[in-house]
């Protein structure tokens, strides 16, 4: 209300309490002297607003702006007596946790008689002066005021402030001094798990509206899984901040892989339950017949065997059998083998000797098959590893992304820091130099008034 002086400087007394009060950085060693530049990063920027202001806006005898007058009323007097550090301390304060100031000056809203009733008044009936003022006051508010943001480029939201509030009170109540940096931790620590969570639900989301069970191979499951695994890390890394020592990444890496395990394992489920049904409905005319003593008859071997070759024609001309196929045929193939042997060994039209030559290829035909089912879980097995190898990958590129972003964050924070820091040091030493070089100036002036006057007087004091 009203001018800048000693008085609303005295009302901002927080301001000289700062380092008191909150802290920074969680420091080991309680006596080291907190850098203002610590705050300067997260602090918002500094306006202030002059009601009733009546005085002309001069500056030595000069017209000036309202940011200049705010200025020219954070200058320090020079001097090291108590009286001179209760004046300068606010004022350095203000100067070296808030570079960024601003200052706005607001007439009378209105006439005398009019100001009980300023709630009803609409805008024409108030100072017009006024009006202009308060308009390229909320211009400036709404065009150039930041987002609440912590070290680090995060910016606050709802429910972070709401985090930050409380982690605030805790340690208030507890009767520690409320710490920004471990204020941030534990925001990350909320933030992250949420995080994981978000990429988990996004994962399975898409893995269930692009997997069809069972795959055609192994391949393509591992594709979609990798798809879906990339787009997730992709909103971890959006939504996780100060993930110290990669914890949270890691756990989100061992939950994928969780769940692309689980993925084949239904995946293979799917596949033999498929087949088996499959072979159920193929098989089981073949399974009655011999039941019925059809092929336990000369010559039934041979049209068992031709049979049997056909079912397993029609069982491979199905589609989308999955990777499980030729085991399930396998396994089934195997399990009827004593079936098989015995109508062999009844066949009457076959010699013994073509009884053993018949048992050995159907011994050397089964060794094939599993040679074949070996390979093809080898073959399997190097698909995972593989995909397990582009995981991996996958995690450290998006990482090293995401750090060089942050780290080029904190470099930007830091010059800007840095810069204001310097800016307002170049101030200080100005203002220095200028009162160094006024005080100098009158001494010469009052010099050249002595000699002056000596000289009029008739004589010369050097």
């Amino acid at each position: 209300m009203g001018t800048i002086n000693q008085q609303a400087m005295d009302q901002l007394h927080y301001v000289t309490e700062l380092t008191d009060r909150i802290r920074a950085k969680s420091s080991p060693n309680s006596n080291e002297v907190q850098d203002s530049a610590d705050f300067v990063s997260f602090f918002p920027d500094f306006v202030w607003t002059l009601r009733d202001f009546s005085l002309e806006l001069e500056i030595d005898g000069e017209s000036s702006s309202p940011d200049a007058y705010l200025e020219n009323s954070l200058k320090l007097h020079q001097g090291t007596d108590e009286k001179v550090k209760n004046y300068n301390l606010p004022r350095l304060c203000i100067r070296k946790f808030f570079p960024k100031k601003k200052c706005f000056i607001f007439d009378r809203p209105a006439h005398r008689k009019k100001l009980a009733q300023l709630e009803t008044l609409h805008d024409d009936e108030l100072d017009p002066e006024f009006v202009e003022q308060v308009a390229e006051f909320c211009s400036y508010i709404f065009s150039t005021s930041r987002t609440k943001t912590l070290p680090g480029g995060i910016q606050v939201n709802g429910p972070r402030l709401e985090t930050l509030v409380q982690t605030y009170i805790t340690a208030i109540t507890s009767g520690d001094l409320p710490c920004m940096e471990n204020a941030v931790l534990a925001l990350a620590q909320i933030e992250n798990t949420a995080a994981v969570q978000k990429a988990l639900a996004h994962y399975e989301q898409q893995m269930g509206q692009k997997v069809q069970l069972p795959t055609d191979t192994l391949q393509e499951l591992l594709d979609l899984h990798g798809a879906c695994e990339r787009e997730a890390i992709e909103i971890f890394m959006k939504h996780s901040f100060k993930d110290v020592e990669h914890v949270f990444q890691k756990i989100l890496g061992a939950q994928l892989e969780k769940k692309r395990d689980n993925f084949c394992e239904r995946n293979k489920k799917a596949s033999s339950d498929l087949c088996s049904a499959l072979l159920q409905e193929i098989f089981s005319p073949l399974e009655e017949e011999v039941k019925q003593g059809i092929y336990s008859k000369p010559g039934g071997y041979r049209l068992l065997l031709q049979k049997v070759q056909d079912l397993k024609k029609k069982y491979h001309e199905e589609p989308k059998k999955g990777i499980q196929a030729n085991e399930v045929l396998q396994k089934y193939m195997d399990s009827k083998e004593d079936m098989t042997n015995a109508i062999l060994q009844t066949d009457q039209t076959l010699t013994e000797k073509e009884k053993e030559i018949e048992v050995q290829r159907v011994k050397a035909e089964s060794a094939e098959a599993a040679t074949k089912m070996l390979e093809e879980m080898q073959r399997k097995t190097q698909e995972m590893l593989e995909q397990k190898e582009k995981s991996y990958q996958e995690h450290v590129r998006q990482l090293t992304t995401k750090m060089e972003q942050d780290r080029a964050q904190m470099l930007k924070e830091h010059q800007e820091t840095l810069a204001l820091k310097l800016q307002e040091q170049e101030k200080l030493l100005k203002e220095g130099f200028q009162k160094e070089s006024k005080k100098l100036q009158k001494e010469i002036n009052d010099t050249k008034d002595k000699i002056k006057k000596a000289k009029s007087g008739g004589c010369v004091i050097l």
